[in-house]
């Protein structure tokens, strides 16, 4: 009976649905069910049947680089035609990626249930996705958001979406020997400890400079210069105030922390503040098509309280707030790009309040001064 509540109530929090639409979270759902609420799951509930049915379908997804393909809702029940198309695409290397926490995501889920039920065909599985982020950093400590993919924006060092800091903070997890990696040999743990290194070091070489002072980071960065890059057409090269918020929790996170990495700290802390924007508000309509739409608009001035916000992209040059729509031209005003554009992605966030308030308690932590 316990297992059967519990079954019960995974499947409430994975979709969340109500009682009534429980019965239905084995059709496919967005895959943000799944990276969200899978690492949120209680210790029990992997070892129910449940949990066994999901882990093998992680299993049928994992391709032959050891990788998984982004945007999979792993608990959905597979047709026999399904299950045909995802065997054939396992040689499909391409698609193996790190980008929306697909891989970490596939490997937690496996360290645990191998945890749970000692069974050495998820720990092996968990072991061979390890290798394949092993093998896909680059020299510079960098790593593309998917491998082995050959060309294309793909290959850039990717901070997008926090692509990167999922890897790093995965590797810190094993070569900490936090649970649930605490089954991982000491020569891969070793190895993530050098990985993740190596990754703090790209992280500060990236860092990109403003008139020879450190500011933050673009979402990507070419692998070979390590430059600001661009991805898609509307992702333009740019200072990220999405991106960057967390690769600075990620050097705050750090242990005794070097004159380097606290130099880094500092001016993305001076650049969070000096760039954040005050006095705009979200305010939402219905257009002359019907349609559900947004725009920004300035805050009423009588003591109401105005969100701080971060726009996603500011200039390199003078850090001046833009986005575009799929014709790459860059406009000032989020009002000026298309419905489509405006309403699909996200141009404004208040993510740098977290930095902030971690930062006071992080320079207390060691001592500094302002």
């Amino acid at each position: 009976m316990k297992k059967m509540i519990l079954t019960f109530a995974f499947l409430a929090c994975l979709t969340g649905a109500s009682a009534q639409e429980v019965s239905t979270y084995k059709e496919k759902q967005p895959y943000k069910s799944w990276v969200k609420m899978a690492p949120k799951l209680e210790d029990s509930f992997f070892l129910t049947p449940e949990a066994i049915r999901i882990a093998d379908n992680v299993l049928l997804y994992q391709q032959t680089t050891g990788g998984w393909p982004k945007n999979i809702y792993m608990p959905a029940e597979l047709t026999q035609q399904e299950l045909e198309d995802v065997i054939h695409a396992k040689d499909d290397v391409n698609e193996s990626t790190i980008d929306n926490s697909a891989t970490s995501t596939e490997i937690q889920y496996l360290s645990r249930i191998y945890l749970a039920t000692q069974i050495d065909k998820y720990k092996e599985a968990a072991l061979d996705g390890i290798r394949y982020i092993l093998k896909s950093q680059y020299p510079n400590g960098g790593f593309p958001q998917f491998w082995p993919r050959a060309k294309g924006y793909y290959t850039h060092i990717t901070y997008n979406d926090n692509a990167m800091v999922n890897v790093m903070q995965l590797l810190k997890d094993i070569y900490e020997n936090k649970a649930p990696y605490t089954y991982v040999p000491d020569s891969i743990r070793e190895k993530a400890r050098a990985a993740f290194n190596l990754g703090i070091d790209c992280i500060l070489k990236t860092q990109v400079r403003q008139h020879g002072k450190l500011t933050v980071w673009c979402a990507q960065h070419d692998e070979h210069t390590l430059a600001p890059a661009k991805a898609r057409a509307y992702e333009l090269p740019s200072l990220s105030g999405a991106e960057s918020d967390n690769i600075v929790l990620l050097l705050m996170s750090l242990p005794n922390p070097s004159p380097e990495i606290i130099a880094s700290v500092e001016a993305a802390i001076e650049w969070f503040k000096a760039n954040k924007i005050i006095g705009l508000m979200s305010q939402s309509f219905t257009n002359s098509e019907g349609k559900k739409d947004y725009r920004m608009v300035p805050c009423p001035q009588d003591d109401y309280p105005c969100p701080t916000l971060w726009a996603r992209f500011y200039t390199l040059e003078d850090n001046r707030p833009f986005f575009c729509d799929r014709d790459g031209v860059k406009k000032y005003n989020l009002n000026e790009i298309g419905h489509e554009r405006r309403n699909g992605y996200s141009w404004y966030n208040s993510e740098g309040l977290k930095v902030l308030k971690k930062y006071e308690q992080w320079r207390k932590k060691w001592s500094l001064t302002h």
